[in-house]
């Protein structure tokens, strides 16, 4: 980033992979003046190798998936934010390495005065004294993007309202409540899931939000400090004075991307980013070249991973019939027989940058792990879940034969299947594992009292070695996949995924509790893009039709759910009549739906519609629109309020386009979209600005003073306070359309089948917010399209595909083993009470039904999954639970109380 020198030799950031050193040969004197080569001299390795040269390698693929990211926008060519001539004007990109553990500051936030790193003259001296702990930081939206004056980026980049707003919430919690942190801002873009609640939370946390553009950044007289002065909401003239200002850049395509899809013939957008359609989103204008992540379209974390899967899938499709045939498989370390031996155990405490070392002293409890029993080693490492550290365990356990490992850090959840598979390559038992979080569970919450948070590490740390220490491998059962998948929903998320499975060799159970299929997509005119949304649905349906992989159940519903991943079982209820269906996976595509309104009048008078009722009429070439001169809508109906605090992500979007085809029906037609932030996210902005062009008029209104709508002498009177004159203004609207909000089917019948969870608003929530968008903890169940949240025909199709991809690796892999931490039952001190069998959620427990031990318990390993309530209900103490055995359990709280 240029916040400080490097060397040239460097490693690119602290958790690349492969984390090796690279030379930069714009900078190394050897390769520019031929001069130096010590490296080469001191390699131990013998890595250095200065005659290397660019090599050409051919490749022959069936498929390539284009994915070459962005380039952040360079602000320089604003000279009227000096970004170029002030050090404390920086980069969103900078920001964020001022925030990072391994940035120039290690996370400590301080302005930034033109001085070298280690200052020597007299000069350089006084301004190193200028360095100073910020107090007021402000935050620039939409620099590089939203704009056509400066620059031809007149898309929305979608990410940087959100990453200013983290960058914000993060400064505070850096530098301390009294951060002065203000985000200028045009619209508020928070659309994606839980990115609403995440504004409101920073809002409260004293983030201050302030709408407008700060036109020039001048510096104070011999000082660092900045001074803005910008016009408020009501019009007065406002200077204040910051300590340093981050300008929130946008993203584009790099030149040389850019040049690259032309010699490969992929169409471009008027933004650079790859030409797709909504139905074919990942599909460029060159069949056999897909495209993912930012090259598709401005994107944030979680949509790029959908896109990322959904490629994966298009080019699964394609080359379904050569899958396998070049596979090579990985050699895997054959596993140490430790049962009998003392406990050696390894202890490894992560600093995990800021986020646990900003409070725990890690290296104390570091050393305090030394003098724990059976501990052979310990260290700390600066991200415990890096390439190179996972690396450096493995090597650290064969050398040590370290037989027992724990690993203090994050959340299991997320990390523990990364450790155990590093046990695994070094010959362990991935159950000799204990993963203690002194993150979510410690540094998160003792945030203010580091000395607590720190003891609080050292007795979770004295906890997990006492219960690693009686650890004991444990085996794992390999089942059969059945071939087969259900997919609940038959919208077009839902219809996509079953497609796409079907193309690649799978038979698919469809279960739609309607008559027929196609979802809300039956109730749409237009995509943003002006493709008919009915014609393409037609040739869907014809293509789910005519495929004999898939088997639609409709006027259907599902009764009945058992099994586990790979071996499902469901009852499926049909016109009264029951029948069963066997699969190894599922995907929920159970959509959702858009809300009646209960306020605005609606119902009242059949002039006050919903969007979905504008699109029948659109769709219906009705002939009442040409003559209508008046045309209100109204957005957030329903969301963004104490109800619903979510973005229906569409709304915006879908108004301004049903607004431009008013237009194009009557050009004469008034047309008013009320609202609080327009979200025409990406290319949808292209929208808004030519509904501006055509006369299209918007109206911005507050949550805490709604607009009005009174039904009076025969008239549709809708009453707003006009954001510009600060004066009410009363439209006559022949026609008022409320854009209401999405909600979802909210099916918690299905989520208890599967095991599952919906959010407080009814939606299935996903394994991973960012990297797990697409399916559930439970494993062989996916997710797709309006189930998840609310989003647009290109994104639910994305979204369908991406779930379809994460199915496939399961039943591509044709079997699948069974956690080792199941229940296990003791038949001779098993009084045959049968609570076990009457508690457990999967069938797992049953009676022996014949032998020695009839009547008594067993359990099916299975089928457990190690939930440990049977074990928990058992009042003989006949039940264990592998892994996490009574003895185990115990040792856990006497070193908890030992310490007390």
């Amino acid at each position: 980033m240029g916040l400080t020198t490097r060397k040239a030799i460097y490693v690119e950031y602290p958790q690349a992979v492969p984390l090796k050193y690279a030379i930069n040969p714009e900078k190394c004197l050897k390769l520019t003046k031929d001069k130096c080569g010590n490296c080469e001299e001191v390699c131990p390795a013998k890595a250095i190798d200065y005659k290397q040269k660019e090599e050409r390698i051919t490749l022959n693929a069936g498929a390539v998936i284009f994915s070459p990211g962005f380039k952040p926008y360079d602000p320089k060519i604003f000279d009227n934010y000096q970004y170029s001539h002030l050090p404390n004007v920086v980069t969103s990109m900078e920001f964020e390495r001022i925030l990072s553990a391994s940035g120039p500051s290690q996370g400590h936030i301080m302005t930034l005065p033109k001085v070298p790193a280690h200052p020597t003259t007299k000069k350089d001296k006084l301004l190193a004294e200028r360095k100073k702990d910020p107090k007021k930081i402000a935050w620039f939206q939409c620099v590089g993007s939203r704009d056509m004056n400066k620059c031809d980026n007149k898309y929305c980049s979608s990410v940087c309202c959100m990453y200013a707003i983290k960058e914000a919430v993060i400064a505070k919690e850096h530098a301390g409540d009294d951060l002065d942190c203000a985000i200028f801002y045009m619209d508020m873009r928070t659309h994606g899931k839980e990115f609403e609640r995440y504004y409101n939370r920073a809002k409260e946390a004293g983030v201050r939000f302030v709408r407008t553009k700060v036109h020039t950044i001048n510096p104070l007289h011999d000082s660092d400090d900045l001074s803005l002065r910008y016009v408020s909401d009501t019009g007065e003239i406002v200077e204040e004075i910051f300590d340093m200002v981050v300008l929130s850049v946008g993203l584009q395509i790099a030149p040389e991307t850019i040049e690259l899809a032309k010699n490969l013939g992929i169409e471009l957008t008027s933004g650079n980013f790859a030409q797709t359609s909504s139905f074919s989103p990942v599909e460029t204008s060159r069949k056999g070249i897909f495209v993912s992540g930012a090259f598709q379209g401005p994107k944030d974390i979680p949509q790029a991973v959908v896109d990322s899967s959904a490629a994966a899938a298009g080019a699964g499709s394609l080359l379904s019939s050569v899958r396998d045939t070049m596979t090579k498989k990985a050699e895997s370390t054959p596993e140490t027989n430790i049962v009998g031996e003392r406990p050696r155990i390894g202890v490894f405490v992560c600093r995990c940058g800021t986020n646990i070392a900003g409070v725990v002293d890690v290296p104390a409890v570091r050393d305090y792990a030394a003098n724990l029993p059976f501990v052979e080693y310990y260290t700390d490492n600066l991200y415990s879940c890096s390439q190179d550290s996972q690396d450096t365990i493995a090597k650290l356990i064969k050398e040590h034969n370290l037989n027992r490992i724990v690993v203090a850090a994050c959340t299991p959840k997320t990390h523990e299947p990364l450790f155990q598979e590093t046990l695994m390559k070094a010959g362990l038992n991935k159950y000799l594992f204990e993963m203690t979080n002194i993150r979510n569970q410690d540094s998160w919450v003792h945030k203010n009292n580091p000395e607590l948070a720190t003891k609080k590490a050292k007795d979770l740390v004295r906890m997990a070695v006492s219960k690693v220490a009686l650890m004991e491998p444990l085996k794992e059962v390999e089942l059969k996949v059945n071939q087969a998948a259900m997919v609940i929903g038959a919208g077009l998320a839902g219809l996509t995924a079953a497609k796409n499975l079907a193309d690649q060799g799978y038979e698919v159970h469809v279960i739609e509790k309607d008559s027929k299929i196609g979802g809300q997509a039956n109730n749409l005119y237009h995509t943003y893009k002006g493709e008919n949304i009915q014609k393409q649905l037609l040739e869907i349906k014809s293509d789910i039709a005519n495929n004999s992989k898939i088997h639609l159940h409709l006027n259907t519903s599902v009764e009945d759910v058992q099994g586990f991943v790979g071996n499902f079982k469901s009852t499926l209820l049909c016109n009264g009549q029951t029948s069963e269906i066997e699969h190894g996976v599922s995907v929920i595509a159970t959509g959702g739906a858009g809300l009646k309104p209960s306020e605005y009048c609606y119902g009242q008078d059949d002039r006050i519609l919903t969007s979905l009722d504008l699109d029948k009429m659109l769709m219906a070439d009705d002939q009442n629109l040409k003559a209508m001169k008046s045309a209100v809508f109204i957005q957030c109906v329903g969301s963004r309020d104490s109800e619903r605090p979510y973005c229906s992500r569409v709304c915006c979007t879908h108004s301004i386009d049903n607004a431009l085809e008013l237009k194009k029906i009557n050009p004469e037609m008034d047309v008013y979209v009320l609202y609080r932030d327009i979200r025409a996210y990406g290319e949808r902005e292209y929208n808004y600005q030519k509904a501006r062009e055509a006369g299209v008029i918007f109206i911005r209104y507050s949550l805490d003073n709604k607009p009005k709508v009174e039904l009076k002498d025969g008239k549709v009177l809708v009453t707003v306070i006009d954001h510009v004159l600060q004066m009410p203004l009363e439209i006559d609207a022949d026609i008022l359309t409320l854009a209401s909000a999405i909600v979802p089917n909210r099916d918690e019948k299905i989520a208890n089948f599967f095991k599952v969870p919906l959010n407080e608003d009814g939606f299935f929530v996903e394994r991973h917010a960012k990297l797990g968008p697409s399916e559930f903890a439970t494993d062989g169940v996916f997710l797709c399209g309006l189930a998840h949240y609310p989003k647009p025909i290109d994104e639910s199709i994305a979204h369908g595909m991406a779930a379809s991809s994460r199915a496939v690796t399961l039943l591509a892999r044709e079997t699948v083993k069974t956690s080792g931490n199941v229940a296990l039952a003791n038949p001779n001190k098993c009084s045959s009470c049968g609570v076990c069998v009457s508690v457990c959620p999967y069938s797992a427990p049953s009676f022996v039904k014949e032998g020695r031990f009839a009547g008594k318990a067993e359990i099916n390993p299975v089928l457990c999954k190690g939930c440990g309530l049977c074990v928990a209900s058992c009042r003989s103490g006949a039940l264990h639970l592998k892994g996490f055995d009574t003895n185990q359990i115990f040792a856990q709280i006497t070193a908890l109380v030992d310490a007390a």
